[in-house]
């Protein structure tokens, strides 16, 4: 009996973070008109590459097309070893609204994406920033004018999404439902007043804020975190904003090999050990409970008269679709849907294994 009891406390606690979700799954979207009738300061885009030719070839024009009547695109060369800086040259020659900062290796800042961004950022000439990858197309020529819209004299930091275009397979289902999921987190503890983190590829935020937290300098050593070890310390209940219309989303191409995400996950999950004391409770007690549904589950099943179990599994599942399943329609993950239990079993599997890879291991390089 105490098992059966523990079982549905850890579904009770489960459901408990379903809820917090669902301040994003069921959040009414802004009135897009009423934000894009006010007056739209001057953005710079930036973006940072390292060995991006192809990439840039493709988004460059995509960058230039936005439908924004002032900006500005500051491309960093990261000391690439390709055709990067050329190819950037090439498209500043033609447009004067590209400029670029080219960075050459130092020996204090070997191959340091934020010590490449601080230079870009500096060379900046507008208050608000907005910030994606070099292998990000943006969803719309609307995308500077959704994300930049919701900057206002309170709201200096805005989350966006970077989606993950759609290909055949299970890896991709699994990469877009980790995205998904990550996504959901991150734009409900914002709007719960409790901003974590952002993703580098859709971000937004003005110069006071960086400049008035000193930039990345508490955490310049750590190869990543760019984006979500600056939103982790910068932002609060009062200056953080989400951006979420279809409109606002860039899309990237995904890892085609098992290895290649399973090394960019490792790399990710890194820096979260530098998150506030708060945030990795709270994340790090979500996952446990999700451990424990599917262990206790499993056992109580086995070993218990399997009525009441079932009909509590089955409540934790339907309010999982119910809620997850309106967040992924909201991020055009609408294919997901069916297969919510089993990515999520999957992803667990592959966050314990970074787990212990991590433990004995880190990596020491953006790319």
């Amino acid at each position: 009996m105490v098992l059966l009891y523990l079982f549905a406390f850890v579904v009770l606690l489960n459901c408990v973070y379903f809820l917090l979700f669902s301040k994003f799954s069921f959040l009414s979207p802004i009135n897009e008109k009423k934000h894009h009738q006010k007056s739209l300061g001057a953005v710079s885009l930036i973006i940072c590459a390292k060995n991006e030719t192809e990439n840039l070839l493709i988004n460059i024009p995509h960058w230039l097309q936005q439908d924004y009547p002032n900006f500005e695109i500051i491309l960093i060369n990261n000391a690439s070893i390709d055709n990067t800086l050329e190819v950037m040259n090439s498209f500043a020659k033609k447009d004067p609204r590209i400029k670029i900062v080219d960075v050459e290796n130092n020996e204090a800042f070997w191959a340091n994406k934020k010590y490449a961004l601080t230079l870009g950022i500096k060379r900046a000439n507008n208050r608000y920033l907005i910030f994606t990858d070099a292998d990000c197309k943006p969803a719309s020529k609307q995308w500077l004018k959704e994300m930049t819209s919701l900057f206002t004299l309170n709201k200096q930091l805005i989350l966006g999404f970077g989606a993950y275009d759609k290909r055949p397979g299970i890896l991709n289902k699994l990469i877009r439902f980790e995205t998904l999921m990550t996504a959901t987190q991150y734009f409900s503890y914002a709007v719960a007043g409790m901003p974590y983190m952002g993703v580098g590829r859709n971000l937004g935020y003005t110069s006071n804020l960086y400049f008035d937290n000193k930039g990345f300098t508490s955490h310049i050593n750590v190869p990543s975190g760019d984006d979500d070890l600056f939103v982790n310390e910068a932002a609060t209940k009062d200056n953080t904003a989400i951006c979420f219309s279809k409109n606002s989303f860039t899309y990237s191409s995904p890892k085609k090999s098992w290895k290649a995400w399973f090394i960019q996950k490792k790399r990710h999950f890194s820096t979260a050990k530098y998150y506030k004391y708060k945030h990795k409770l709270l994340l790090g007690f979500y996952f446990i409970t999700q451990v424990l549904f599917w262990v206790l589950g499993g056992v109580t099943l086995l070993t218990l008269d399997w009525k009441i179990p079932v009909i509590l599994i089955s409540f934790r599942f339907l309010l999982q679709f119910v809620i997850i399943g309106k967040a992924a329609i909201k991020l055009k993950g609408k294919d997901l849907i069916p297969f919510l239990p089993f990515l999520e079993l999957f992803l667990i599997f592959l966050q314990l294994s970074i787990f212990i890879t991590n433990s004995t291991s880190n990596p020491t390089k953006w790319k």
